[in-house]
């Protein structure tokens, strides 16, 4: 009897991505951040925990490229990180605090955008429909965001990011307005797309969510970071 092999799917490829070195974020004589330096590897994930107005949002600004540091330098990729950067454009997906979808388009039209800006081309409407169901969705597709509840619309913003290919994602509070399910699918989702390779960079104020997808945990007190591993390589 001809013995069968069993295949497994072999774990994306690590390496680093994203680099804070000695950033500094000042704001006129109000210094916000000082000094922080963390690197964030593919297929992992940086949690970012601290008090309201620790910093948190400031530095994921700094990490995708929104806003530039006083001092210090941050790389993408072993690259100077810009936000209008086609290059950046095209890896990093964000859910930023304050996020918007196009008030005039309809739920299926926003993403059908999204998706066909980031090149999916034929593959944007079998894209597009399989990230709404997944965000339980498809039932407003038709739907323009104005339509939609607070939770519903936070998931619209959480697809947005989702459609789309991405590197990196810098998320700040996703969980915020989502019900208890929802939190638990969105927990799933992001350990899957750093199965795949992604790395994310996440601010939370969810110890669950924490606990379900962090590498590293990175703490901001009065401006400064400290770093520390949650788990073994998995």
């Amino acid at each position: 009897m001809k013995a069968t092999r069993k295949t497994t799917r072999k774990a994306a490829p690590v390496r680093s991505l994203l680099r804070l070195t000695d950033v500094s974020r000042s704001y006129g004589d109000r210094s916000v951040l000082r000094a922080v330096t963390m690197e964030l590897a593919s297929a992992r994930c940086t949690v970012l925990v601290g008090d309201n107005g620790s910093g948190k949002s400031t530095l994921l600004r700094l990490a995708c490229g929104r806003e530039q540091p006083t001092s210090g330098e941050v790389r993408f990729d072993g690259e100077p990180l810009h936000e209008d950067s086609p290059r950046t454009r095209a890896r990093v997906a964000t859910v930023m605090e304050a996020g918007s979808a196009y008030p005039d388009l309809t739920v299926r039209e926003h993403l059908m955008l999204v998706a066909v800006g980031h090149g999916l081309g034929r593959r944007a409407g079998e894209t597009v429909d399989r990230v709404l169901a997944a965000h339980r969705l498809a039932d407003h597709a038709g739907s323009r965001p104005s339509a939609l509840s607070s939770g519903q619309t936070q998931s619209l913003l959480l697809a947005s990011a989702f459609v789309r290919p991405h590197d990196l994602l810098v998320l700040d509070e996703p969980e915020q307005r989502l019900d208890a399910r929802a939190r638990v699918e969105l927990a799933q989702r992001l350990t899957a797309h750093k199965r795949r390779g992604a790395a994310i960079l996440l601010a939370t104020h969810d110890d669950e969510l924490a606990a379900a997808v962090a590498d590293h945990v990175l703490t901001l007190e009065d401006g400064r970071a400290t770093v520390a591993p949650v788990r073994g390589d998995r």
